[in-house]
């Protein structure tokens, strides 16, 4: 009688390649982890003057952070925060999220930066480089945001050095 040995099953575990699940369909994406995060407050100090500036409206923001590794679930963060008007000074200011995103941004700084290492680091391809963040990292974005990132440095918004005139000679 012949035995044959048979390899035990073994779940993956750190470092151990796991093939993602084909999704055929928009419907068929792991449900994305909620975040709740409230900078509302009635009263903020202000930045200009100091004295306290009343709320006048309060907004809501929604961020993609990198995913949850665990559950294999993307992490969008729901920001509720705050505008205040100085009365002192008549100046309006929003709740400082600069801790979080850049201005006008949909990602976190965690997203950005880990976008920018994969390419400059890691050499890895624009497009290579938003699948590498969906595949580890539950986090999608799209390779031209990343393209635009890295050709900014990783901010958004600022001009290149360089780029500017001088001041002399300009009309």
């Amino acid at each position: 009688m012949k035995t044959t040995a048979t390899k035990p099953v073994t779940k993956p575990g750190p470092g151990e390649y796991k093939p993602d699940t084909v999704y055929l369909r928009i419907e068929d994406l792991p449900k994305p982890k909620i975040v709740k995060e409230n900078r509302n407050a009635s009263h903020r100090p202000c930045p200009s003057c100091g004295k306290p500036a009343r709320r006048e409206h309060v907004y809501h923001r929604q961020l993609h952070d990198v995913g949850d590794l665990v559950s294999g679930r993307p992490v969008d963060l729901h920001l509720t925060y705050s505008q205040h008007h100085c009365k002192a000074c008549n100046k309006y200011f929003m709740t400082d999220l600069s801790d979080l995103t850049l201005p006008g941004s949909q990602y976190t700084h965690r997203v950005v930066a880990l976008a920018v290492r994969v390419v400059v680091e890691d050499g890895l391809a624009y497009r290579n480089a938003s699948w590498h963040l969906w595949r580890d990292h539950r986090v999608f974005v799209p390779f031209a945001t990343i393209q635009n990132w890295v050709e900014a440095g990783g901010k958004k918004g600022k001009r290149a050095l360089g780029k500017r005139l001088s001041g002399v000679g300009a009309g």
